[in-house]
């Protein structure tokens, strides 16, 4: 999946009036993943997604991986966009589903399996959730 492809499926789930609002999320809700995942898992993580997005991933990058819930990295992506918390959980949706669709099934689960299953929703995959 290319750069521009990406930030148009988040768009279309997210039902963003333009591709920069789309992109601006898409930046926030990555790094703010950056900063819950282990920073060798941000890194096999940057390597399956475009430029432009595993470098937004690299730039978050913490030395250790941070250790909060869903409603903290909802409440930090509402910060980085200005949105509410629950407003954030709809756009860290859109995001974390197109980066589902975006890398290996592989990855994904290795990426799953560092957030606690709360998180599964979030990333299109409410079954796993349980």
């Amino acid at each position: 999946m290319q750069h521009h492809e990406y930030v148009a499926r988040v768009r279309e789930l997210g039902e963003y009036g333009s591709q920069d609002e789309a992109a601006k999320v898409t930046e926030a809700v990555l790094s703010v993943l950056a900063r819950r995942i282990s920073p060798g898992e941000v890194d096999d993580l940057a390597s399956q997604l475009p430029g432009p997005l595993g470098q937004t991933l690299a730039a978050a990058k913490p030395q250790r991986a941070e250790n909060f819930g869903i409603e903290e990295f909802c409440r930090r992506v509402a910060e980085r966009i200005g949105a509410r918390p629950r407003t954030a959980e709809w756009d860290a949706s859109a995001v974390l589903t197109t980066l589902a669709e975006a890398v290996s099934g592989g990855e994904l689960n290795q990426v799953l399996s560092q957030l606690p299953s709360g998180y599964a929703g979030l990333f299109g995959k409410a079954d796993l959730a349980g």
